[in-house]
């Protein structure tokens, strides 16, 4: 019996409209264009401002479109895998949310976090349902509201996060296409670098804990940023060596967009051109869970079947990981 492969069938995206840009956050904090431009690489992201609506709209517009591009109906969908560190609620699960949106109602779904690794995560975890044969139409979806966990106080954090949510179809496939490889790592020493200090069981919410401002995104930047260097350059040298993928094999390297100088000094390290190197960080800076099928949505014109794709991410906790995809149309 031929292998089981699951290949990616469809990629849309939902970015909201409003546009916060570095000109406009300098008025908000002590900050310039070219302070945000030269550390980080962003000039602009994008910013759902309606208080009334989260991250599962988003996700819902996301995987409204993804469905209609594939012709698929709602209730083919045998399984919605939502990555997400901004989710609606505690519970339930923002995965299940989208799919009462959507009208989903003969799977499952459930949520996965990771950080900024949450949708290489879950397009790993996603596929082996695929592969197994249990799934015939599977959804990966990544959707953030990062705005609201970030202190437009700190001129650190502020320039960096933005929101958006995309989403693909992941299903069957005998030809060999599709995820044909993933290696993923996590250390939960990083913690301590990055994360969000109050609202879990740990310390749960207090009036305290709020006017400390601790519901925000802490992060020590140094730290995140030499380990995201060499962290994810390692993962990715070590899944091209175990599979004998040469630097002139990988036609396009598919980065998590946290910060255009991580971005870059991981692919010169590789030996990989910038032209084969997808980048949109500036467009709609890290929207973490959503960076990475952001950048398939918008390349997904320029991919041709059978392109070697090289992701690659890093996030909280700390994650890592690198996955192999052969784009499969």
């Amino acid at each position: 019996m031929s292998k089981i492969h699951a290949i990616i069938t469809g990629v849309e995206a939902f970015i909201p409209e409003y546009i916060l840009t570095n000109e406009e956050l300098s008025r908000m904090v002590d900050t310039s264009d070219e302070w945000i431009m030269t550390r980080i690489g962003i000039k602009e992201r994008h910013i759902l401002k309606d208080k009334d609506k989260a991250s599962s709209d988003m996700g819902a517009k996301a995987v409204e479109r993804l469905l209609e591009k594939t012709n698929t109906k709602p209730e083919e969908v045998d399984f919605l895998l939502c990555a997400t560190v901004t989710p609606d609620m505690q519970f339930p699960a923002t995965a299940n949310i989208i799919a009462d949106k959507v009208g989903i109602k003969n799977g499952f779904g459930y949520d996965i976090n990771a950080g900024c690794s949450g949708f290489l995560f879950a397009l790993a975890s996603a596929s082996k349902w695929v592969e197994t044969g249990t799934c015939k139409k599977v959804i990966v979806v990544g959707t953030e509201k990062m705005s609201t966990i970030v202190n437009y106080e700190d001129r650190a954090v502020c320039p960096i996060f933005g929101d958006a949510a995309a989403a693909i179809m992941l299903e069957p496939s005998t030809e060999p296409y599709g995820v044909m490889d993933c290696l993923l790592r996590s250390d939960g020493m990083g913690r301590k670098h990055l994360h969000q200090k109050a609202g879990g069981s740990l310390k749960p919410p207090t009036h305290e804990t709020i006017d400390a401002k601790e519901h925000y995104i802490y992060q020590e930047g140094p730290a995140v940023y030499k380990h995201a260097v060499i962290d994810m350059y390692e993962i990715t040298k070590e899944l091209c060596q175990k599979n004998n993928l040469k630097t002139e094999d990988i036609n396009w390297v598919v980065p998590h967009q946290a910060n255009k100088r991580i971005i870059d000094s991981v692919t010169q390290r590789l030996g990989v051109p910038p032209e084969r190197v997808m980048i949109n960080i500036q467009k709609y800076g890290n929207t973490t869970a959503a960076t990475l099928p952001l950048c398939l949505w918008e390349w997904e014109k320029q991919l041709k079947k059978g392109d070697n794709l090289i992701l690659t991410t890093f996030g909280a906790g700390f994650t890592w990981g690198a996955i192999w995809v052969k784009w499969a149309y």
